[in-house]
């Protein structure tokens, strides 16, 4: 048989928003750089199709739409067992958005405002990260991955960006991996606010309220981070603050 072409081969993005024409634009905005898209305005058509079969490489989804917001789109997709990579692109930057939109199982958040470079980048990032996880799950033994050993009880296998504590696989996301692989690299050694939140959102992105409103962002993350550690042992201590500075990984934890 023929092999398939260039065309069928492109990863699929899933664009929804009720702005008719953003979304338009923002499709053939990817088509040009060598997406396949496909576009709903209603978020329950969104729905219905992934329901039916349709599966893609990611979803770029508004936040305000009528009748099914964003957060009711990515709820309802992870009710039906859709594990496809949601990053909402909306208008809203406070803080707020962004935690419920992260906790709810965002893999990461971005302003409208930003330029199509900037957004086309965040979204090769997130699909290349997808792709090697799924390479890696299908890979057959689990010793042949690429798993490094961290300090303490950590586990980190950059390959699929996947995290383990004492052997338990932990459940973040591609962001929260990051933050986990840089505490990491330098445990024991404080790292700064800023410097945690330019390795999820790229150097000198601004958030929140005032020059220093991500610093509320990344004490959520670090809260979601903690949390998902402790869902596989209730007495992890790994992550500790350095009031007004920012956090660190302490360097035996877990041994």
């Amino acid at each position: 048989m023929p092999g398939a072409s260039p065309e069928e081969n492109a990863a699929l993005v899933v664009v929804v928003d009720d702005d008719a024409m953003l979304a338009r634009t923002l499709a053939g905005n990817l088509q040009d750089s060598g997406f396949r898209t496909r576009v709903f305005t209603d978020g329950r058509l969104a729905v219905d199709w992934f329901t039916q079969g349709g599966t893609a490489a990611a979803v770029l989804l508004d936040w305000h739409m009528p009748d099914l917001d964003g957060l009711g789109v990515m709820r309802q997709l992870r009710a039906t067992g859709s594990r496809v990579p949601v990053v909402f692109l909306t208008g809203h930057s406070q803080p707020i958005y962004e935690e419920a939109a992260l906790a709810g199982g965002a893999v990461d958040f971005v302003d409208k405002a930003k330029s199509f470079a900037i957004i086309l980048h965040r979204l090769r990032i997130v699909i290349g990260g997808e792709k090697q996880a799924a390479a890696m799950a299908a890979a057959e033994p689990a010793s042949a991955s690429t798993t490094e050993g961290g300090p303490g009880g950590l586990k980190l296998d950059t390959d699929s960006a996947r995290a383990f504590w004492r052997t338990e696989q932990v459940d973040l996301t591609l962001g929260e991996f990051r933050v986990v692989q840089l505490l990491a690299e330098r445990a024991g050694r404080d790292v700064s606010y800023r410097e945690i939140y330019d390795v999820v959102r790229g150097e000198g992105f601004l958030a929140g309220s005032g020059p220093e409103g991500y610093r509320a962002n990344v004490r959520a993350l670090v809260k979601r981070v903690r949390q998902k550690f402790r869902a596989v042992d209730d007495g992890f201590d790994a992550l500790e603050n350095y009031p007004g500075f920012g956090y660190r990984w302490a360097r035996d934890a877990g041994a």
